[in-house]
C-alpha cells in the first residue's frame, strides 16, 4: 500500500492493487468482530520504530494511541514477565534482588560460544541451560515444528534480555497502534491517491495482467508461486486462530483489577511455551484504546503450511535459503519485475521494516522515472 499510496501521488502515475484476498490490508487488517470488538484479523500487530521517517510518513494517514506491549509466558504453573529481565529474576529467586546480581547470575549461566551458528546456540550464549528450556525451547518447537539448532541464529536472537527491569516487550523509541485501527489508515492511503489507485479485491494477478496494462510489476506474493514453483516448494508456517469472547457480565463475575478496565487477561499477551497446544493468546484490546463492554482473547496455534492455507512465516534455516536463493537470481533476470515484501523476499519484517523497504523501493522507482518522463 505504501508503494502504491507514493507512486499515485509524487509521480501521477495510475496504479493497479490487486489482492486475493476481499479487504485491504493484508495481514495487517483489522475490524469489529461480533462482539463490537476491535480486533486483528491474522494476529496481533504491534507498531514501532526509532526511525522518524517512518513515523512521520505514516502519521499523514493516522492519528495514534501510545501503547505499551506487555507479555508474559506461563511456565511451571505460574505467569512469569517475559522477555527475561530483572523482574524475571526477582520471581525465580524469590525476594528483591540487584542488578549486578542479575548480571552476575546470568553471566555464570551464559555457555560460552563465540559465533552462535544457531537459534539453540543464540539463546545458550545469552540465558543459559536453566531459562533456555523454561522459555525458548517448547515454543519454539511448537511455532517452528523444528529443533532451535534447526533454525538460524535470527530467529531466538531477536527476542531481547535485559538485566534492568523495563519489561516491555520492544524498546523502540515509538510504540503505538493506529488510533482508529490499521484498516482506516490503509483506507486513508487509498483515498490519498486520489483516484489514482484502482482496487481489485477477489482477484488473482494472473487471471488481471493480460487486461491490465502496466509498465512494470510490483509483486509482493510468495516468489516461488510466481515463478511456479521450479526450484521446489519454500516452507513456511501457518497459524489458526480460536477467538474466545466474553461479555461485560462474564467479565464481572471472573473479577480482578483488569476486569474494572473490561479485559480478562492481565497483560497483553500471553506466552505458552510448554503444556498448551496453542502458544499464545492475545487480548488487543489492552493496547487499542477502544472503549466496549466486551473483549476477546485469540489462542494462536500454530499449524504446518499446505497449499491454500495462509503463509504466515518463513523459515529461517539452512535448507530453506539455498531454496530461495535459487529464486532469488531467477529474480534478477526479471528486470520488469519488483519482488517487495515478506513473501516476495522470504524474510520475516516487523511492519516498519516493511514500511522502509517500501519507501526505498519507491525512491528507485522515482528516479528511474526521472529518467523515463511521461509524455
Amino acid at each position: 500500500m505504501t508503494l502504491a499510496e507514493r507512486i499515485a501521488t509524487q509521480l501521477g502515475r495510475r496504479v493497479a492493487v490487486i489482492d486475493r484476498r476481499g479487504h485491504i490490508g493484508g495481514n495487517c487488517h483489522d475490524g469489529l468482530n461480533d462482539h463490537g470488538v476491535l480486533t486483528h484479523t491474522y494476529g496481533p500487530h504491534y507498531f514501532r520504530t526509532n526511525s522518524p521517517k517512518i513515523k512521520n510518513y505514516l502519521s499523514q494517514f493516522t492519528e495514534w494511541t501510545p501503547a505499551s506491549y506487555l507479555v508474559n509466558s506461563y511456565s511451571y504453573g505460574r505467569h512469569w514477565s517475559f522477555p527475561v529481565n530483572l523482574k524475571t529474576f526477582c520471581q525465580l529467586v524469590g525476594r528483591t534482588a540487584s542488578q549486578s546480581e542479575f548480571e552476575h547470575w546470568l553471566n555464570a549461566q551464559k555457555i560460552k560460544i563465540e559465533n552462535p551458528q544457531n537459534s539453540e546456540e543464540a539463546i545458550l550464549s545469552q540465558v543459559g541451560d536453566l531459562l533456555y528450556k523454561q522459555f525458548y525451547l517448547g515454543y519454539t518447537l511448537k511455532q517452528w515444528k523444528r529443533h532451535p539448532k534447526d533454525l538460524d541464529a535470527s530467529v531466538c536472537a531477536r527476542i531481547p534480555v535485559r538485566t534492568t527491569a523495563d519489561d516491555r516487550y520492544f524498546s523502540d523509541d515509538f510504540q503505538a497502534l493506529p488510533a482508529l485501527g490499521y484498516t482506516r489508515l490503509f483506507e486513508s492511503m487509498l483515498r490519498a491517491g486520489g483516484g489514482g489507485i484502482q482496487l481489485f479485491l477477489n482477484s488473482d494477478y494472473e487471471e488481471l495482467k493480460s487486461q491490465v496494462k502496466y509498465k512494470q510489476l510490483i509483486y509482493t506474493g510468495a516468489i516461488d508461486e510466481y515463478y511456479h514453483y521450479c526450484y521446489g516448494e519454500l516452507p513456511y508456517r501457518s497459524l489458526r486462530f480460536e477467538p474466545r469472547s466474553f461479555t461485560r457480565d462474564q467479565i464481572r463475575v471472573r473479577g480482578g483489577a483488569e476486569a474494572e478496565k473490561g479485559l480478562w487477561q492481565h497483560v497483553l499477551q500471553i506466552n505458552y511455551p510448554n503444556d498448551y497446544e496453542y502458544t499464545r493468546s492475545v487480548e488487543v484490546k489492552h493496547v487499542t484504546g477502544q472503549k466496549c463492554e466486551n473483549t476477546t482473547v485469540v489462542y494462536e496455534y500454530p499449524a504446518d503450511y499446505l497449499r491454500g492455507r495462509e503463509r504466515y512465516y518463513p523459515i529461517p534455516a539452512p535448507d530453506t535459503k539455498k531454496i530461495y536463493s535459487n529464486y532469488l537470481e531467477r529474480s534478477k533476470v526479471d528486470t520488469n519485475v519488483r519482488f517487495v515484501g515478506r513473501l516476495a523476499t522470504y524474510k520475516y519484517y516487523n511492519m516498519d521494516q516493511v514500511v522502509a523497504m517500501a519507501l526505498s523501493e519507491f525512491e528507485d522507482i522515482k528516479a528511474f522515472d526521472g529518467m523515463n518522463p511521461r509524455r
